[in-house]
């Protein structure tokens, strides 16, 4: 076999090659063997029809055509192999010519990582936000732990906020109850702003008993986003109780003996959260300069796709699991259709760029990827996911994902590497130290630029 390349652009190229007849013997035999499985001739027992009948019957065109059909894919890897470039997706074949028993030739176009020079990143410096827990900080904290110990009781006075009411809800269109408008015995906490809008209003000052009227927009159902009549009644007030903050709470609410030890505590958690969200905003960051370095062209069918899978991922997984439409989700956002697809193709050439430089950063740093990193990627994938880890691992292997997230991992690394290389400082001026979260936030930072995107699963077309 002959194979030459000639590069279409920085993106693309195109494989001529050439194939000697002979070399097609095993794809003839095997052409042969199919098509007699396949058909019946009288005289004859099927699977034993000699070639030259199959050839008057059915004609050698069809034996041809089978057979190149069946070499075609290994022939193109050959020349692909032979050239050293990396495809992406799958190629554009042209048979040029196939001469009985002399010749087939044909040409393959196909996307290709483009090569990339890594630049110079040890000039990289940015700010992040400075790790400061407040006393307010800490005491929020601990005000939250205490409303999860708040107790309710009956209280026969009018309804005020911060009190629990149990109400019965109709709600009117156009004069109609809609069949999805009425609910009783609803359970409601003034001023949590988790029901309909004008609620807090309506409900604040009834007692048991009373009744009121207001108009709302539904955030959801049959008659989503129509101003609605709505009808509450309040059938019982309770009023919340929260614990003292005493030694008391903290033995009952934690591990701890004292207040001030729970206190310290939550101020620890807290520095831990905020040293993460540093670590990620120093990883984004980073990348985001050595985005800026890198010269990366961008093949446009892989564009073209990624915005395509973006686009549909959000319409029909994440908008579609909260019954929204992209059009209500854009009055939502208060975005054109044009602004959400210029942000989309921001976001896909941001995620395509990503790749292409961590990859080819992992290859020149030549890192690897150990079983144990690998493990606790999942793990963390898992949880996010809400699965367990068996059966996230489960669905990686059965979707053969485990290469994208082999490449997860080994991007965070690569990124690791340009962090560390980069003067990283707060708002305060002091030099930051990421060692501790460097490689985990790294990770993040590369999951959110990237996401899923084509190039991972065109690159293991």
């Amino acid at each position: 076999m002959k194979s030459a390349v000639e590069t279409l652009n920085p993106t693309r190229v195109r494989l001529t090659v050439e194939v000697p007849f002979e070399e097609l013997k095993d794809s003839l035999d095997a052409a042969y063997k199919k098509i007699n499985q396949q058909v019946t001739v009288k005289g004859f027992r099927k699977g034993k029809i000699p070639a030259r009948v199959i050839d008057q019957r059915f004609g050698r065109g069809a034996v041809l055509e089978e057979a190149v059909n069946d070499a075609l894919p290994k022939f193109y890897t050959e020349a692909v192999n032979e050239a050293e470039v990396n495809p992406l997706g799958q190629p554009e074949v042209d048979i040029t010519e196939l001469k009985d028993g002399e010749l087939l030739a044909f040409t393959a176009e196909v996307d290709i990582r483009p090569a990339i020079e890594i630049p110079d990143y040890s000039g990289i410096e940015i700010t992040v936000d400075a790790v400061e827990v407040t006393d307010e900080d800490v005491e929020k904290s601990v005000q939250q732990l205490r409303e999860r110990f708040a107790s309710t009781n009956p209280v026969e006075r009018a309804a005020a906020e911060g009190d629990v009411v149990t109400i019965d809800l109709e709600a009117k269109v156009d004069g109609e109850v809609l069949p999805d408008g009425v609910a009783e015995g609803v359970s409601y906490t003034i001023g949590s702003g988790e029901l309909l809008d004008g609620i807090d209003e309506a409900v604040t000052g009834l007692e048991a008993g009373g009744e009121a009227t207001f108009t709302s927009q539904l955030k959801g159902g049959s008659a989503e986003g129509k101003d609605a009549e709505v009808s509450v009644k309040v059938t019982a007030v309770a009023a919340r109780e929260l614990p003292e903050l005493d030694d008391d709470f903290a033995q009952m609410a934690s591990e701890f003996d004292t207040l001030d030890e729970l206190k310290a505590d939550s101020r620890k958690r807290l520095e831990n959260m905020k040293q993460f969200d540093q670590a990620t905003q120093a990883q984004e960051r980073v990348l985001d300069e050595l985005l800026k370095l890198a010269e990366v062209p961008i093949p446009e069918k892989l564009l073209e796709d990624e915005i395509n899978t973006r686009k549909h991922n959000l319409e029909h997984h994440q908008l579609g699991q909260m019954g929204l439409t992209l059009e209500k989700y854009l009055e939502i956002q208060g975005k054109t259709e044009e602004e959400f697809l210029a942000e989309t193709k921001e976001q896909a050439e941001k995620g395509i760029k990503t790749q292409f430089v961590l990859d080819e950063l992992v290859n020149k740093e030549k890192l690897n990827v150990s079983q144990e990193e690998l493990t606790e990627h999942l793990m963390r994938r898992a949880a996010s996911s809400g699965m367990s880890p068996d059966q996230f691992a489960q669905a990686v292997v059965e979707g053969g994902q485990v290469p994208m997230l082999v490449g997860e991992v080994a991007r965070g690394k690569a990124l690791a590497v340009v962090v560390e290389a980069a003067k990283v400082v707060d708002t305060n001026g002091e030099t930051v130290d990421l060692e501790d979260d460097e490689d985990e936030a790294a990770t993040d930072a590369v999951e959110a630029a990237a996401g899923e995107t084509e190039a991972d699963e065109k690159n293991e077309a």
